[in-house]
């Protein structure tokens, strides 16, 4: 039994001065976390046994799964992500270090290439698989902004589980065995979720998918369509791109003065104000305009190169989508010093035609920028663009990129319909990875025909710590965490309301009996403390159930509360216990603790 006169707990009036989101502010005004330094923290004993609930439940799914746990060390040797290229291609979210003899070691970020080493020193044949091992384990990446609380710490708890196939087929029973297995761990904890289409970025392979827990406070965010089932993290939504059309028949491009036009707005309404470039059928418009972006890409080998994207005037580009389309290389914008090596690039009026890998500037484009399309654009003077331009008749492009921002409204790209967007905290990520890993360590097995055959591999992530967050962010209100009771750390919060021996001693009986019924008791047994302190503390703790032992004992009855809804009643004393006790048995996911009374 927890007491509260004894507990390891302070809950605290004011919020943290470094709070962002409800769950860092509500977890550390509870006493569930303590930081420790930026992205560190302590677990203490509330918020510990709420982790280790989640973890139970997951560990539960993945074994129910027929899945197998392993546990590697946290620290690791250099040369396997050397091998994998990902020793350099991690950058420095990598935590590395030096032993005492020179030996070169990293905190590990991820395990594939430990798990694909421990299969590849233990199997051989075809036989062997399918094969489905996992672990919960610490991982480590030196965030360059932790933020957020435990939802984006530089230490963190992650389950990870590695499906090994002798073939693509079998990669597609072991990928859904962990989707449907994630489904109904979410669904234990619950969680409020959807399942998006994503972009594998470090871990690479090909088919992936994010489970986000929707939260106006998430760091993803992701499109739904309203009419099709499409669903997509903003970062692997693929734009609509129209149909080429002839250049035939088009008028040439023009070049006029353009002075004082800083920007696509005041280029658009100087086009508009003057006849020589107005539009016959109708206005200019920002989208009608072609911007020209260029950055500096670093490779992690350290080159660079410039790199110009060229996209409609009104989007601007979506660093999230240029770093997932760019993985593993990173970019930065042009600075003076880069302009002044590139003599031909004039800033604020670059041209498509000054563009392309021939003159050492690798020009990529919009999916939107299609041939047959007419722009305005930079005339690559200064003070000058150019009308008309059409693409594929005027100029030309080396590639096309996807790196645009995505907006509220835009085209589904199943259905045409309008997409929805929100905000969400990726709480679960599942890839196939295919055979990246296999082959960079020569993991394989003997076919039936004892062929040597390369095994396909899938990876599946899950937040664990990160979890006990998501719940939080979806579970609380104005006056502090409302715990589902899968997760919460305790069943009952039972207040002893008063100040009467009676009370203290009616309460304590309560206890023993809920605890005898398997019923979990947070006891708030404080003498001293006043009712509205226990009142708050247990509204802020957040445990489902509140029970208060307090004036209407003399008739035979405590009051019972239900956090989530805020519902009382009025319960008989001897009613009590087996009441709670089988709404625990019978549905730990139970919203109210009164309808059950009720009925």
């Amino acid at each position: 039994m927890l007491r509260m006169s004894t507990l390891f707990v302070r809950t605290l009036r004011d919020d943290p001065a470094d709070a962002e989101v409800p769950s860092h502010r509500l977890l550390v005004r509870a006493g569930y976390v303590r930081r420790v330094a930026p992205g560190m923290f302590s677990w203490l004993p509330l918020g510990y046994a709420t982790y280790r609930n989640i973890e139970r439940i997951v560990r539960d799914e993945m074994d129910a799964a027929g899945f197998q746990e392993v546990h590697f060390p946290a620290l690791l040797p250099k040369e396997p992500y050397e091998r994998t290229n990902r020793w350099v291609e991690y950058g420095e979210t990598l935590f590395r270090l030096v032993d005492r003899k020179g030996g070169d070691y990293l905190l590990g970020p991820t395990h594939e290439e430990m798990f694909t080493l421990l299969v590849k020193g233990e199997y051989s044949s075809y036989k062997d698989l399918p094969l489905v091992i996992y672990q919960i384990q610490t991982k480590y990446r030196d965030e360059a902004r932790p933020r957020a609380g435990i939802l984006r710490g530089r230490e963190f708890v992650m389950k990870d589980s590695y499906s090994f196939d002798i073939d693509d087929a079998g990669l597609e029973v072991s990928y859904q065995r962990h989707r449907d297995a994630y489904i109904a761990t979410f669904d234990r904890l619950g969680l409020d979720y959807v399942i998006v289409s994503a972009m594998s970025g470090a871990m690479g392979g090909s088919r992936s998918e994010e489970f986000l827990a929707p939260t106006e406070f998430g760091e993803d965010t992701f499109v739904r369509c309203g009419s099709c089932d499409y669903a997509a993290n903003v970062e692997a939504v693929v734009t609509p791109a129209p149909a080429p059309s002839t250049t035939e028949g088009l008028p040439p491009a023009t070049v006029h003065d353009t002075p004082d036009t800083p920007t696509i707005e005041t280029l658009v309404d100087v086009s508009n104000a003057r006849g020589e470039t107005a539009r016959a059928d109708r206005p200019w418009q920002a989208g009608d305009t072609l911007k020209n972006v260029v950055l500096m890409v670093t490779e992690p080998d350290g080159s660079q190169a410039p790199l110009v994207i060229g996209v409609p005037g009104d989007r601007d580009i979506d660093l999230k989508r240029l770093e997932a389309a760019l993985h593993p290389a990173q970019a930065r914008p042009f600075e003076e010093a880069d302009f002044a090596a590139q003599p031909n690039l004039v800033k604020g009026y670059i041209g498509p035609r000054a563009l392309g890998a021939e003159r050492g500037l690798r020009y990529l484009v919009d999916p939107r920028i299609v041939t047959g399309t007419q722009w305005i654009t930079g005339a690559d003077e200064p003070g000058r663009h150019v009308y008309g331009l059409v693409a594929g008749r005027d100029f030309s492009w080396d590639g096309v990129i996807d790196v645009a921002e995505i907006r509220e409204g835009d085209d589904c790209p199943n259905c045409a319909a309008t997409l929805v967007m929100a905000r969400g905290i990726e709480i679960g990520h599942i890839f196939q990875l295919g055979r990246k890993y296999a082959e960079a360590l020569d993991l394989t097995v003997l076919d039936e025909s004892g062929k040597a055959t390369v095994v396909t591999m899938g990876s599946y992530g899950l937040g664990v710590s990160r979890a006990v967050a998501a719940v939080a962010e979806q579970h609380h209100d104005e006056r502090g965490l409302c715990w589902p009771r899968a997760v919460a750390p305790a069943d009952v919060y039972l207040i002893a309301a008063g100040k009467d021996d009676a009370v203290f001693e009616a309460a304590e009986r309560l206890a023993e009996s809920f605890e005898r019924s398997g019923v979990r008791v947070l006891f708030d047994d404080r003498r001293g403390v006043s009712p509205g302190v226990k009142f708050n503390d247990s509204e802020l703790i957040g445990i489902p159930t509140i029970v208060v032992v307090g004036k209407r004992l003399v008739d035979g009855f405590v009051e019972v509360k239900d956090r989530a809804t805020g519902e009382r009643l009025d319960v008989r004393v001897d009613d009590v216990v087996d009441t709670i006790a089988r709404l625990c048995e019978n549905d730990p996911n139970a919203d109210s603790v009164a309808a059950n009374f009720i009925s």
